[in-house]
């Protein structure tokens, strides 16, 4: 059964509550920039990636990493990906 964009949503959130454990993460807004708005580093951002794959077995190539900057990137790109 594919996930509703409320999983998504918490799964991104708990991979980053481990990330960034001192953020407010309900005021992280849809078109808000993680990175930036997170103060995550590339290697950080990379095993946010890794977290999203092991979640959801979807391979995200380093090439589309440049497309998932916001909350609501990363649901648009998951959503249809996950079976």
């Amino acid at each position: 059964m594919p996930a509703t964009e409320t999983q998504i949503k918490d799964t991104i959130f708990h991979l980053l509550s481990n990330i960034a454990p001192e953020a407010d993460l309900n005021q992280l807004k849809g078109d808000e920039e993680i990175r930036e708005t997170l103060g995550i580093d590339s290697y950080d951002f990379l095993n946010f990636m890794i977290g999203l794959n092991d979640a959801y077995g979807v391979e995200i190539p380093e090439t589309d990493y440049g497309k998932l900057n916001t909350l609501n990137e990363i649901i648009t790109y998951l959503t249809p990906r996950i079976r």
